[in-house]
């Protein structure tokens, strides 16, 4: 399966700008990329790329005064898969957690796990620990949350979504990690793209998605509360220990966001036509 994914980004700064982005493919999906997902600049900027601590392909710019347009349009090759599914997974204990796991397992910005200690046991004592104890919190989370963009908020934190019960798709993820790192599972924050491949209409406006990932049984395994089921062609953008790590975008001074469009779409393949005799 092919998918063509993109964005088109349009900021209004008074003053040039410093701005970090956050928009490349995942390297791990990046041999995946049949149409690379080169960043298009409108008026032309220069820019360079690195790796943040977490791994990610970033882009460092410098936003001149004016108007600024960002686009991409890439094609990428999937296996048009569904996310895997393993419900004999267990539970790694703290001890035997690999180093690099260990970070995943303590409170953050928009994961604090103090104030949802006692609240994570009182849910998920009973369920069996590994994938049962994780997919339980997902179906807590999906069934206790109001979806809707006009609750989007950038400040608001996994105790807070607990509290007012609405958010969007970074706020479903952060409420479930938390409490995966409240019963010692580590849980990492996910942004990329998801499309509705598979999935029935209607559908809603494209955006970049928010999922999280588990540690569990020597691997990290894909956990989406907001649709709580598993998806086709989601494509790995970045990953932290929450939003304030992948954020698509940091601007280092005044700007504003004129414009935000995404789109991921199957790519239908023509069916050769056969010659006629």
């Amino acid at each position: 399966m092919k998918i063509r994914i993109g964005y088109e980004l349009i900021f209004d700064c008074p003053q040039p700008t410093p701005m970090i982005l956050a928009l490349k493919v995942h390297a791990s999906r990046a041999a995946d990329l049949v149409v690379p997902d080169l960043m298009a600049t409108d008026p032309p900027t220069p820019s360079s790329n690195y790796f943040d601590s977490y791994g990610n392909q970033c882009t460092r710019i410098l936003a001149p005064q004016g108007t600024l347009r960002l686009s991409t349009d890439a094609i990428i090759h999937d296996s048009g898969l569904a996310d895997p599914v393993n419900p004999a997974a267990k539970q790694t204990p703290v001890e035997q957690l690999p180093d690099e796991a260990l970070l995943f397992l303590l409170g953050s910005r928009y994961c604090e796990t103090d104030p949802l200690l006692d609240t994570a046991w009182q849910l998920c004592r009973q369920n069996a620990n590994g994938w049962s104890r994780v997919q339980a919190i997902c179906d807590y989370v999906h069934n206790h949350i109001e979806f809707g963009y006009h609750h989007a908020s950038n400040t608001r934190t996994a105790w807070e979504v607990l509290q007012e019960r609405k958010g969007v798709c970074r706020d479903y993820a952060h409420l479930a990690i938390t409490l995966c790192r409240c019963m010692n599972i580590p849980a990492r924050y996910c942004t990329g793209y998801l499309g509705d491949i598979g999935i029935p209409p209607p559908y809603g406006v494209m955006d970049f998605a928010a999922w999280f990932e588990a540690y569990l049984d020597g691997q990290w395994y894909i956990f989406d509360p907001r649709n709580n089921m598993p998806r086709i062609g989601r494509i790995l953008i970045a990953r932290g220990r929450d939003a304030a790590d992948v954020a698509i975008s940091t601007a280092f001074g005044p700007s504003n966001l004129k414009c935000f469009k995404v789109h991921t779409d199957e790519v239908l393949e023509r069916c050769p036509i056969a010659a006629s005799r």
